[in-house]
């Protein structure tokens, strides 16, 4: 074992030992033995209400305004008061938020879940069909949007009897029947903090997340796995400093207070867990991007004074290769996150070339897992920038080969992991569920190995899913949807390489016979029935069928060549 794993596993051995803050014990969850951290907290309610304490410290900048602890707390202490009264929201029921990067999600969320009600984060780059399908399948009863998204699901929402809240409307709809955020919660100023009972083992979320056939699936998590990895973040994040006291010396001669950048949708683990919630439980200011643009994240980097930015690999090259990122005063940047895939070589060069007493990081997780799986950070990443970090503490994981069997140190095979983070399952999709969780373990169809010091290689995904700007792509959507065009006979996508977003989406197609395509045709096409994210960047025609196996099985693994 290499001194820097040794020094990490040390600090974990340290802190988790019997009476420390992050002692591990072991609990049994529905008939399963897991790892779990003792003293963490048992509900999202008991986060929040630690939380307010910081009461009038600055907790959040966005576009100008500037909220309080207290700021944000009153408003989600009136929004889970108007859904109790207005909207007899009561603990289990599903309420959704569909909308981009506001002040009003993080509120929303709060007060959802301190009721004991079933928060839906939904992807608000999707389409109509595909906000609707995530509100229906969960069954919410109330919904949070913005102006856009309630425009596009404005009719779906009448349909199916869901109340809207609409924040920040434009004044010049009349948005019926829909109702503003502030008329919504006009009655409730000055709520005090609900005193709804909640269990820890209740469910608190429900994330959607694409499934090998592109129909989305809910995962559901509970609020005893959401609070175990919160305090998971911080007992990595405990022991990385531990074992890095140079770094984490010459980050700290900065004499700076810890701001994170907030630059990644709240509706990702990596915005939702990695900043938010981990920033609120830590009292630690956060300034919010409505949406990314690196000059912008330059220009709040040198105002703000942000020590901390996590975003995707495609993000930081952006910001890294701006033509303008000499012009800003970065000075104040230290700690940088390169998670959401893999890290480009070229990343991982520049982030050590461009910031000072650079203390960057990386790991792998996934909604699934609520973002728990491995990490690292400090030295161990700047030598080791392509594997994805050390186990975390309460983590268990198997690499096996087809029939489950565990394969031996270097071995690439399908990544199974258990740790109390795992959602309890897919709502409503006992298929689902079936194949993927086997005895508290989740088979994440990821490939990876461990190598003899511990440190985790993802070498391939057993999905054919494609990773675009840490963005999740299915393949099998955008074929359903292409075949929709009457002059398509068939179609494969897939991803291909891309220096700047790590992959873009490609497909190969076959017309129908006798019919003509181009790629116009198919790209105008695609941007009428697919959100604008997973428009094919490439497109061949073809004039022999898909290459297949004897199976039957198209060979993308030809076609990516070819398009390479």
């Amino acid at each position: 074992m290499d001194e820097i794993k040794q020094a990490y596993d040390q600090s974990i051995a340290a802190l988790t030992e019997p009476g420390r803050d992050f002692e591990i014990t072991r609990c049994t969850i529905g008939d399963i033995d897991y790892a779990v951290y003792r003293n963490a907290p048992e509900t999202l309610q008991e986060v929040y209400f630690a939380a307010a304490a910081h009461g009038a410290k600055e907790f959040l900048v966005y576009e100008g305004e500037r909220w309080t602890f207290d700021d944000l707390f009153a408003q989600a202490w009136a929004i889970a008061d108007a859904l109790n009264t207005r909207h007899r929201i009561m603990p289990g029921d599903r309420v959704g938020i569909a909308m981009r990067n506001y002040p009003e999600w993080l509120s929303a969320y709060i007060a959802i879940t301190a009721i004991g009600a079933v928060v839906v984060p939904i992807n608000s780059w999707g389409m109509a069909q595909d906000l609707l399908f995530a509100v229906r399948d969960s069954g919410c009863k109330t919904v949070f949007c913005d102006q856009q998204r309630y425009d596009l699901m404005a009719q779906g929402l009448v349909e199916s009897q869901i109340h809207a809240v609409i924040a920040r409307p434009d004044p010049s709809s009349s948005n019926e029947p829909g109702q503003s955020l502030q008329d919504f919660i006009a009655a409730s100023a000055n709520a005090s903090p609900p005193a709804t009972p909640i269990a820890t083992e209740d469910n608190a979320m429900i994330m959607y997340t694409s499934g090998t056939t592109g129909k989305p699936k809910g995962a559901v998590s509970t609020h005893r796995a959401l609070c175990q990895a919160l305090v998971n973040f911080e007992c990595t994040a405990t022991a990385s400093a531990m074992s890095n006291p140079e770094l984490i010396g010459a980050m700290l001669s900065k004499g700076l207070e810890p701001v994170q950048l907030l630059a990644v949708p709240l509706f990702h683990v990596s915005g939702l867990h990695a900043v938010f919630l981990n920033a609120l439980r830590a009292g630690r200011k956060i300034v919010m991007m409505y949406k990314w643009d690196p000059v912008r994240a330059l220009q709040l980097i040198e105002r703000e004074r942000i020590t901390i930015l996590s975003v995707a690999p495609s993000m930081l090259l952006q910001l890294l290769e701006s033509p303008q990122f000499d012009r800003f005063d970065t000075s104040s940047l230290s700690s940088l996150g390169a998670g959401g895939s893999a890290t480009p070589a070229r990343v991982s060069a520049l982030m050590r070339e461009k910031v000072n007493s650079m203390y960057g990081g990386t790991g792998w997780g996934m909604t699934e897992t609520n973002s728990i799986g491995t990490a690292f950070t400090g030295q161990a990443f700047i030598d080791n920038p392509a594997s994805a970090g050390f186990r975390h503490a309460t983590v268990e994981i198997r690499v096996c080969d087809e029939h489950g069997s565990e394969l031996p140190p270097g071995t690439p095979g399908r990544l199974w992991i258990k740790t109390a983070t795992v959602v309890s399952g897919y709502w409503n999709r006992p298929d689902a569920n079936a194949k993927s969780f086997r005895e508290g373990w989740f088979d994440t169809e990821d490939i990876g190995y461990f190598d003899a010091n511990g440190y985790l290689y993802l070498s391939d995904r057993a999905k054919d899913m494609i990773i675009r700007a840490g963005e999740n792509i299915y393949p099998a959507e955008i074929e359903a949807a292409l075949l929709e065009h009457p002059a398509v006979h068939e179609v494969a996508a897939f991803g291909i390489a891309d220096d700047k977003l790590g992959e873009q989406v490609a497909v190969a197609v076959v017309p129908r016979e006798g019919e003509s395509l181009t790629e116009d045709d198919l790209t105008r096409f695609a941007r009428e029935h697919l959100a604008a994210f997973k428009v094919p960047y490439r497109v061949t025609i073809m004039e022999q069928p898909l290459p297949r196996n004897p199976a039957g099985k198209v060979l993308k693994n030809v076609l990516k060549d070819a398009a390479s």
